[in-house]
């Protein structure tokens, strides 16, 4: 049985109800597709990663839904509705909008291989938004005790910051997210973003 995170299944449940039966179906179609993809909520909305590298990712909005792949193209497999809406299925009203079962796990099993094979991610994509940066309370209020950290952190540009965010955020156990705050201190005090240790040094 494949882990499942909590959340996903909270986001289904406050979803309207003609998504829930979408969101249900495309999730079970990546797990069918791809045994021991990981679950997450990245951006406030379900995504799928296998190796560290999103698989796929959905979302729910008032009147449609939408599912991205984002080594879909990559892979050699087109939704063929990319342009009409974020993702790469278009707007999704009902299961009638998407592709077949067979259809589906076909894209997402390239996609899983194109990831394998450390292939890079298509330019030019129009992947579900993202939403701006919500700061989790426990950093905020470690940021509110920090003078240094705190002013290294409102001249991070919006992508380091959300690296911060999102690290805080995926931690599922109060232990694991205490210990990254207190790395996450030592670091932006130092003026330095989350995958600082990555970064090619300037000059």
């Amino acid at each position: 049985m494949p882990a499942r995170d909590d959340r996903i299944d909270a986001y289904i449940a406050k979803s309207a109800e003609f998504a829930k039966p979408i969101l249900a179906h495309l999730r079970a179609l990546v797990h069918e597709a791809c045994p021991g993809v990981e679950e997450t909520i990245k951006w406030g909305m379900p995504h799928f990663t296998r190796n560290g590298r999103i698989l796929a990712g959905m979302s729910a909005f008032k009147q449609h839904a939408a599912f991205a792949v984002p080594m879909a193209a990559a892979a050699g497999g087109s939704a063929g509705k990319r342009g009409e809406a974020m993702g790469d299925y278009g707007r999704i009203t009902a299961l009638s909008d998407l592709p077949s079962r067979r259809a589906l796990i076909a894209q997402l099993q390239r996609a899983a291989r194109a990831i394998d094979a450390g292939e890079k991610r298509p330019r030019g994509r129009r992947d579900i938004p993202k939403p701006p940066v919500e700061i989790p309370e426990a950093l905020t209020l470690a940021l509110s005790k920090n003078a240094a950290a705190r002013s290294h952190f409102a001249g991070f540009a919006p992508s380091k910051r959300r690296d911060y965010a999102e690290w805080i955020a995926e931690a599922k156990q109060e232990q694991t997210r205490a210990r990254r705050i207190a790395q996450a201190m030592e670091w932006i005090a130092d003026g330095k973003s989350r995958n600082w240790k990555y970064e090619k040094p300037s000059g």
